[in-house]
């Protein structure tokens, strides 16, 4: 078990789109490593995603279907985004309660 019983939430979701979460005393573990790297795939392609989508705004030729398709990624990337902010958020606060 994580540390007080604390779970971790994963970077991906599970049937119906609903949360997935680990529990393990291991952060070094196979599962924690693999949510490390695919966390850091997220926020990489999220990066890339924006610097595309502010070229994508400045050309004024850009027509619709290429809005509408950066929209979707946008979105997607945002809910990777806020899904690693939150886990990682919720794991600074479990280390500070465990620092007390």
């Amino acid at each position: 078990m994580t540390a007080r019983n604390e779970l971790r939430l994963l970077p991906w979701s599970g049937p119906e789109g609903k949360p997935c979460y680990l529990s393990t005393d291991d952060p070094d573990g196979c599962m924690s490593r693999l949510a490390d790297n695919i966390e850091a795939v997220q926020l990489g392609t999220a990066a890339e995603l924006l610097e595309r989508a502010s070229e994508v705004l400045d050309d004024q030729d850009t027509d619709r279907e290429d809005m509408q398709r950066l929209a979707k990624e946008l979105t997607g990337a945002l809910r990777d985004v806020l899904r690693v902010a939150t886990s990682r958020g919720h794991l600074l606060a479990v280390s500070e309660r465990q620092g007390e």
